[in-house]
């Protein structure tokens, strides 16, 4: 009977692995325009993670969009992760040209040869090596990843990019729109000649033209994005624009109204071409993002928030009221100030588009369930709300810590593995305070004479025309736990500020797939100067033997600068090691790669493994269970 039984789940596993792999998916490639966000650290939000919204029928959308990429960088790092992924019949959706326009449009590779071929070791340093041509490297990039779609059985969809809201009076202006004809780089035998111009009608260095022309040369669908937001932002008019679609940091990343806005207009002109027609869906009712309230997994006592969005389109009546209220234990806001349990949203123009926020805090062991009911007239919308409390019990306490206060040695405690402290495209200074009126945080105790790590760029240069994370420019930090082990992490936390101005900006990630996907857990635009931010993060992280955890800072700073550094100090990772073989945790060594697939025990895909059981297949075929 136990054979039988075990038969049975083995016959189960293998059904919803099948499934799951089987599942129809839209993978999405782009730039931070598109890129997924961690509603608790920014209000920044890209289109690609509200996509999904508007598919129905089994489809789902996987969004592999990353900040500061360029084409070549979507090709040779985010297409890279994705194609092991697609499957015959997927759709890749894909758009680059935001960070394509480094350098002037000139090929940043091109230009970093050639100041090394004249020796100019220094000049070299401080290139930005991303910028393609956008007759030539931009469309050689795209070409390559719609070939490669192709020969998977996937269906391609060139985007051009959503535009820049660069307006003159009322109108989005040609370099708003990706055109930069009015002032362009030409890389010579003699060196780049920048200021150069060509008429409006010359698509020369137009990138969303010659997505388009890409698009016509591979046979492929184009959907026109750049005119499509053009007339969105047109639409509001250049205050109301940057009012109610952006973020408030510039004018080209939104907040939740103008990327969900954004993501609709995209699949409404798919549905228009006949593209997914039947499994894309334009909800003109109330509707609620995401459907389900998950969530996921925390310790006990800790209390959690999540960031969900009201939208509703041709609306009945025109102007009216819509309520929101939760069960007991859990709380609505509209601010993340004033917490209640009921919420009223009013909206006119029969259009809604307002975002909430529900939290609870986790009193007890195990699965918190509870219910988020919507109400416009007669149209009612329930949301299932749950979370997992977990706990760390047993096992020895383990705490990687960096001071960073003279060189960048660290002390561990307990048994684990610490990666030293790397730097890519940076270096230390030196060690010192950051200013002699350094103001740290009150709880601290700490005083201005307290020294920091200060970290420059290689060529001390900061470039004048980044808004984003340069993909080459990072300061690392991991732990991994010993053979035999599981090193579970619930803490991550260092301080962090600019010094020698106020525009210092970063953002510090940490990763368990060497970076494949990422979890934000700090932003800062135009820090203030001298003053240490504390960043601290409560992740549930598992590491099984062979897995690292990987903790990131990119830094960036807000236009051309010298000599402005990043500060670093008392940088922690701490957790407790337990050992694999009390845990019923299977060793991963053999299959923790960038191409493994991860399923629950319901067959759907996670990007990684998750606390219980866990279906994990190889790219080998291979299919193991794995419990944490």
């Amino acid at each position: 009977m136990m054979k039988l039984k075990q038969l049975l789940l083995l016959f189960s596993i293998a059904m919803m692995l099948c499934s799951a792999s089987d599942g129809k998916k839209v993978h999405t490639l782009g730039d931070s325009t598109m890129a997924p966000y961690d509603e608790s650290a920014t209000v920044t939000r890209g289109w690609g993670m509200y996509f999904g919204n508007f598919l129905t029928n089994g489809w789902s959308s996987i969004n592999y969009a990353r900040g500061g990429r360029d084409s070549r960088g979507g090709y040779e790092e985010l297409w890279q992760t994705a194609k092991n992924q697609v499957s015959a019949g997927d759709y890749v959706i894909i758009t680059f040209g935001h960070n394509d326009e480094k350098n002037g449009g000139m090929d940043g590779y091109e230009l970093y040869d050639y100041y090394l071929a004249k020796g100019d070791a220094t000049s070299a340093a401080a290139v930005d090596k991303r910028g393609t041509v956008p007759s030539t490297t931009y469309k050689e990039n795209l070409g390559k990843i719609v070939a490669e779609a192709i020969a998977l059985g996937a269906h391609p969809i060139i985007c051009s990019p959503v535009c820049r809201a660069y307006f003159t009076g009322n109108s989005i202006r040609r370099n708003g729109r990706h055109d930069l004809g009015d002032s362009f780089s030409i890389l010579t035998a003699n060196g780049p000649i920048a200021g150069n111009t060509v008429p409006a009608d010359d698509h020369t260095m137009d990138y969303a033209y010659h997505s388009e022309q890409l698009a016509k040369e591979k046979g492929v669908p184009f959907i026109d994005l750049t005119q499509a937001t053009a007339e969105l932002y047109e639409s509001y008019g250049s205050t109301k624009c940057l009012d109610y679609l952006f973020d408030g940091e510039g004018s080209t990343h939104f907040n939740t109204t103008g990327a969900l806005l954004v993501a609709r207009e995209c699949a409404r002109l798919m549905k228009a071409q006949g593209i997914m027609a039947e499994d894309i869906i334009l909800p003109t009712d109330i509707s609620v993002s995401p459907a389900t309230c998950d969530f996921g997994e925390a310790y006990k006592g800790q209390t959690l928030n999540k960031e969900m969005t009201l939208n509703g389109f041709g609306l009945s009546p025109e102007n009216g009221t819509v309520s929101i209220t939760a069960t007991d234990g859990i709380l609505l806001s509209l601010d993340k100030m004033d917490w209640k349990s009921t919420l009223s949203v009013d909206y006119t123009a029969s259009t809604l588009v307002k975002t909430f926020y529900a939290q609870v805090t986790l009193t007890e062991n195990g699965e918190t369930t509870g219910n988020i009911t919507v109400t416009q007239g007669d149209k009612i919308v329930n949301v299932p709300v749950s979370a997992t409390a977990v706990t760390l019990e047993g096992g020895t306490e383990v705490k990687a810590y960096w001071r960073l206060e003279s060189d960048d040695s660290y002390v561990l405690t307990g048994p684990a593995k610490v990666i030293d402290e790397s730097w890519t495209g940076m270096y230390v200074q030196r060690y010192a305070n950051p200013n002699a009126n350094t103001v740290w945080p009150e709880e601290t105790g700490f005083d201005a004479t307290r020294k920091m790590q200060r970290n420059l760029l290689t060529g001390d240069n900061w470039p004048a025309d980044e808004i984003d994370d340069n993909p080459e420019r990072y300061i690392q930090f991991g732990i991994k736990p010993n053979q035999g082990s599981v090193l579970k992490i619930n803490n991550i936390s260092l301080f962090i500020c600019g010094a020698g101005g106020n525009g210092m900006c970063a953002h510090v990630y940490y990763s368990t797939d060497n970076f494949a996907t990422r979890t934000t857990i700090y932003e800062k635009k135009k820090m203030v100067a001298n003053t240490p931010d504390l960043v601290s993060a409560t992740p549930v992280i598992s590491l099984d033997e062979g897995q690292e955890l990987l903790v990131r800072i990119y830094p960036w700073y807000n236009g051309a600068a010298t000599g402005k550094t990043i500060c670093l100090s008392d940088v922690t990772i701490s957790g407790v090691a337990m050992d694999a073989s009390t845990t019923g945790v299977a060793h991963l060594s053999s299959c923790q790669t960038n191409t493994a697939s991860y399923y629950t025990i319901d067959g759907l895909q996670t990007t990684g493994l998750r606390q219980g059981i866990n279906l994990v297949r190889t790219n080998d075929g291979k299919t193991k269970k794995v419990i944490y």
